[in-house]
């Protein structure tokens, strides 16, 4: 009779197995779904051909630049362009980030925490010195830091990345 009740021996090893197989693969998917997800939106942000003469050199092998079409024409509008000249970031493409990142919307804050127009996360607005809900400040501080992110990795690509997932991801 106990022969009866006791479990066949690998039975419980098969079936613990493919649990393993089904939880580690969903898991992947989660990871691979998340990565793709920031990658995917900081490509978007990049024009598909761009050729960026800044104080830091040209982009080479991109071809001509494709301008920002965005309806926005407020007052914020004037500022990013400025912010964007400052630290030689290409205008089209900071207005194409600010009107992805918020949509011109001042008041806006990621679920994430990011706030303002340029999205800029807190520790990354105190390590910069500005105040992300002064437009002007969070602009420039946005600008500053793509242009930190370019300078580091020598291609606007990877800039993007690394401004939407952090330098730490790319």
């Amino acid at each position: 009779m106990a022969g009866l009740i006791a479990p066949m021996p690998g039975t419980a090893d098969v079936l613990s197995s493919k649990s393993r197989n089904v939880l580690f693969k969903s898991q992947k998917k989660v990871l691979d779904n998340r990565a793709a997800s920031q990658y995917n939106s900081s490509i978007r942000l990049q024009p598909p051909s761009f050729q960026a003469p800044t104080k830091y050199g040209d982009e080479i092998g991109i071809g001509s630049a494709k301008s920002f079409r965005g309806k926005y024409k407020g007052p914020y509008l004037n500022m990013a362009r400025q912010a964007a000249r400052r630290h030689g970031v290409p205008e089209d493409l900071f207005l194409r980030l600010v009107q992805q990142e918020s949509g011109f919307n001042a008041s806006a804050r990621s679920h994430k925490g990011a706030i303002g127009l340029a999205q800029l996360m807190p520790d990354t607005a105190r390590t910069l010195g500005v105040d992300p809900h002064d437009p002007q400040q969070n602009l420039d501080g946005g600008a500053r830091y793509l242009s930190q992110q370019y300078r580091e990795f020598k291609s606007w690509r990877l800039a993007l990345a690394a401004y939407n997932a952090g330098p730490g991801a790319v």
